[in-house]
């Protein structure tokens, strides 16, 4: 088949392809015309003529005697068209508003009237071929003269319409803009190579298709029901042989070019170019890291977003804000998990020491969480970048370079781990537990989580830093207060000091003396140790450190409780310890009777001593009440914080101050309904020698 034969089948089939979109554009059109205002009926009617004029086109291909029919059909086709751009500038006003618009449409159509009549003329007319060759050539001249005035009206249609109109006129005037700017280039390349370029002029109705596209745009309502909403499947594998196509065709140009430009070498080259394209492609397509780019980029293109992002924010907004009745960490750890339908969560935020522990639960009772959730070293990598872990690719070992906790690969249920950094610091950690319906992330999922991430840590941190303004405060009107209650308490034990000493010269009885002597000492003792005790508050100072046997200082504490029976000691060793005894004692007295009050009457309180490293640990262990994970995190060790009647709400704070000033540190595990255990580590005293020794050499060295 030849190549001219090919031309016209295509020109055909294009033809009749462009007839029936246009005709089928005009016949929806014509119940929804109002949309384009006064011009809907005049685009109506052209439609209709264009259809007929690609009608007429494939007509004159198929029987190449038929020849005035298709201009008679552009020229009504064309004069259709002024008529609507007319309308369309009238529909804002323009057309008595722009002096020029008039004169300018009705001298095109001047001039198309008039080439249609010199051209029927002419049509009737014998004539040689040097008549033959300028009638062609004024043809292409009136075509040319009204394609170029028809794109510059469509120009001036849009670009200098009010930015309100601009909406409606968009999708018209591109139609336009198309069809002539098609007719621009056929008629360029007809008279500048003085015959008809046939295999151009096949693709005609690509034009007349893709200005019906256009047009039905425009023409529709909700816009939305005209987007093409092919899966994701479908639109990656489509978009995966384009790709491969656009290689090919660039290959076989780029190869061919080679061998025209290539000289004596030019097969070498060609041949070294189509191993290295062809080795590239083999590396380079199947590659993982491409296929997932190319999915992100089309997911981002061709299709809606899949949340609503309004609906989203407003969401967060009302899970954050609204329900003050619950904690602030669960309402943080809610905001997140109602983003994937989690049923579950929890929240870690940083320790005294930098390490994340427990500071929330959201319907995630059954898990275990170690009193370290997270060491330190394990938060610098996730707190840098930010990462966002899914938990079943750590456990296929898909994973990046953080170091994800055991318990959570243990645990079935964790599905993801969500940092939430704020001004580059890590002040919470969400783990989300697995909802019934599993997917992967992807790049929507990591930009909404982040965004949610970013504005829960601003929550979290302002809530730090109002709840540290709020206890400096308190602590500022708590010291103004003790001051004048230790002013008090030093007059009365100087009264007592003072009647001590004249009972001591005047009592006459002996006995009476000695008792009373016995009783005013004591009482004075009392008032020092307490005066003693005030003076150290806000500066954790304890009494002298020194070495201590940790099994005697157990051993006092047990007989201090010697008369309940269900405190139990179950274990003890002889260690030696670092510490100051008083202080010491004083702790371990203040949590074994906070055991007793949180255990039912009778329930068991074991307290053991044992050996941690160079530490001995002591545990007090008790299966009362238990205390929230939110208790534990905010309220346990706040000073004037309470759940007892009239109580002072600074036992615990003391305990872990007094603690801490020992170079120790205090533990806590609990679990609602379940009990607590409270851990307290004392070096022992050879870790403390060795210590302080290295200390001394490397002093000494430096």
């Amino acid at each position: 088949m030849k190549a001219s034969a090919i031309w016209a089948t295509v020109g055909v089939g294009l033809d009749l392809t462009g007839a029936i979109a246009l005709a089928s554009v005009a016949i929806w059109l014509i119940s929804r015309r109002d949309r384009f205002g006064g011009a809907g009926t005049a685009i109506v009617i052209a439609l209709f003529l264009t259809a007929l004029w690609s009608l007429a086109c494939a007509a004159s291909i198929a029987t190449p005697t038929v020849t005035f029919a298709p201009a008679l059909a552009e020229s009504a086709r064309n004069l259709a068209w002024l008529v609507v751009v007319y309308r369309l500038f009238a529909s804002d006003g323009r057309d008595a508003s722009v002096a020029p618009i008039r004169p300018v449409i009705f001298a095109l159509g001047a001039v198309e009237v008039l080439h249609l009549l010199v051209n029927s003329g002419l049509s009737r007319l014998e004539m040689d071929n040097e008549v033959l060759t300028v009638a062609f050539d004024f043809n292409v001249m009136f075509r040319l003269l009204v394609t170029v005035g028809g794109l510059v009206l469509a120009h001036n249609l849009y670009a200098g319409a009010p930015r309100e109109s601009r909406a409606a006129l968009r999708w018209p005037a591109s139609g336009l803009a198309i069809l002539w700017a098609f007719d621009l280039n056929l008629y360029t390349i007809a008279y500048l190579a003085g015959n008809w370029p046939y295999d151009i002029a096949a693709l005609r109705g690509v034009a007349a298709a893709a200005m019906a596209v256009c047009i039905g745009i425009g023409g529709a309502l909700n816009r939305d029901d005209l987007r093409i909403r092919p899966s994701r499947a479908v639109t990656f594998q489509t978009f995966s042989l384009l790709v491969i196509g656009v290689y090919l065709v660039a290959m076989v140009a780029v190869a061919q070019w080679l061998s025209y430009a290539g000289g004596n070498f030019a097969r070498l080259v060609e041949l070294a170019f189509l191993t290295l394209g062809s080795a590239a492609a083999l590396v380079v397509l199947p590659s993982r890291r491409v296929r997932g780019w190319f999915k992100v980029i089309l997911a981002k293109h061709f299709f809606q977003h899949r949340y609503d992002y309004r609906e989203e924010w407003l969401r967060f907004t009302r899970t954050i804000g609204s329900d003050q009745s619950a904690p602030l960490g669960e309402r943080v750890v809610q905001s997140i998990a109602d983003v994937f339908e989690s049923p579950a969560g929890l929240l870690l935020t940083p320790g005294d020491l930098g390490e994340l522990t427990l500071a929330a639960r959201w319907n995630w009772r059954e898990i275990e969480v170690p009193a370290i959730a997270m060491a330190v070293q394990d938060i610098a990598w996730f707190e840098r970048s930010g990462y966002i872990a899914d938990l079943d690719d750590v456990r296929a070992g898909r994973e990046g370079d953080g170091e994800v906790p055991s318990w959570l690969i243990e645990h079935p249920r964790a599905w993801a781990m969500i940092p939430l950094v704020h001004y580059e610091r890590l002040v919470g950690m969400v783990v989300l537990a697995r909802p019934q319906i599993v997917r992967k992330f992807d790049w929507e999922d990591f930009d909404l989580l982040r965004v949610i991430g970013q504005q829960v840590a601003s929550y979290l941190s302002e809530n730090s830093s109002q709840l540290a303004l709020a206890e400096s405060a308190r602590f500022e009107d708590f010291h103004r207060r003790i001051a004048f209650v230790m002013h008090d308490i030093k007059n009365l034990a100087s009264q007592f000091s003072l009647l001590a000493r004249n009972a001591e010269l005047h009592a006459e009885k002996p006995a009476f003396r000695a008792d009373m002597l016995v009783t005013l000492r004591n009482s004075s003792d009392k008032l020092n140790a307490l005066l003693a005790r005030l003076s150290r508050y806000g500066s954790g100072g304890v009494d002298r450190v020194e070495n201590v046997s940790a099994c005697e200082v157990l051993t006092m504490v047990m007989e201090r409780f010697k008369a309940y029976p269900h405190v139990i000691l179950a274990e003890s060793r002889d260690l030696t310890i670092t510490a100051s005894r008083h202080s010491l004692e004083q702790v371990l007295v203040h949590l074994v009777q906070n055991a007793v009050d949180a255990s039912a009457p009778g329930s068991p309180v074991f307290i053991s001593l044992g050996l941690d490293g160079g530490n001995a640990r002591f545990e007090v262990l008790d299966s009362g009440t238990g205390m929230s994970a939110d208790f534990v995190r905010n309220r346990l060790f706040k000073p004037f914080v309470s759940t007892k009647s009239g109580g002072f709400g600074i036992g615990a704070f003391e305990a872990r101050e007094l603690v801490r000033a020992m170079r120790g540190r205090l533990d806590v595990e609990s679990r609602e309904g379940l009990g607590s255990r409270f851990t307290v580590r004392l070096p022992l005293s050879t870790a403390t020698d060795t210590y302080l020794n290295s200390t001394y050499s490397d002093q000494r060295v430096a």
